[in-house]
């Protein structure tokens, strides 16, 4: 569900802007409340940057979106409601053919997104954009959203409500192919070893 502490598709409805200390403060508050909620939660933080191309959007708390920056949001929320409704072959869509995530790729998304499904229930995430940056190369649009937030839910083993993963100002990367966007994993060469925080729910994204 994408709502406001900026956006919604379409509107782009940004509050004043805030010190770092409140914003981080108001991370922390969001992120312990919609973690026990059982929806998505999108947001373009106060004063997010957004770019297309070469242009820097201002700040309007009453402008309407850029189409690009409404049609990838939207495809964003589609993507959530897939893990929502934990729609395995419907979520996979929504990730490049071609998706490589330091090194793991669609096969392992694919395998962890599985298992996700198979260990929680009522699954919920949030994501804080704090930067929008949307750009051509060649005929292909490319978009990276820096995101900070989480995905949780309730283990069926235990019945308790967890943080299955978190990130903090992470670069989500993707790729519009065939008319939706879609995940690509992360930007230049893979390193030999996958970090320590991509296990093992972290490469969803």
């Amino acid at each position: 569900m994408l709502r406001t502490v900026t956006t919604s598709v379409g509107k782009a409805k940004v509050k004043n802007p805030v010190s770092l200390i409140g914003w981080v403060m108001g991370v922390v508050i969001l992120w312990s409340w919609f973690g026990s909620q059982s929806w998505a939660a999108m947001y373009l933080v106060p004063n997010a940057s957004v770019e297309v191309e070469t242009q820097t959007i201002p700040y309007d708390p009453k402008a309407t979106l850029h189409p690009m920056v409404a049609e990838a949001l939207g495809d964003f929320e589609r993507m959530e409601q897939a893990v929502e409704a934990q729609r395995l072959d419907e979520l996979m869509g929504f990730y490049s053919a071609d998706y490589n995530y330091h090194g793991l790729k669609l096969p392992d998304v694919r395998r962890v997104w599985g298992e996700v499904f198979t260990h929680y229930d009522a699954l919920s995430s949030t994501h804080l954009f704090s930067q929008v940056k949307l750009f051509r190369t060649g005929a292909r649009w490319n978009a990276e959203f820096t995101c900070t937030g989480g995905l949780y839910g309730t283990e069926r083993e235990s019945g308790k409500r967890i943080t299955i993963d978190s990130w903090f100002r992470e670069v989500h990367y993707l790729v519009k192919d065939a008319g939706v966007w879609r995940f690509v994993g992360n930007a230049g060469d893979a390193p030999k070893n996958a970090p320590f925080t991509s296990a093992p729910h972290h490469p969803l994204f």
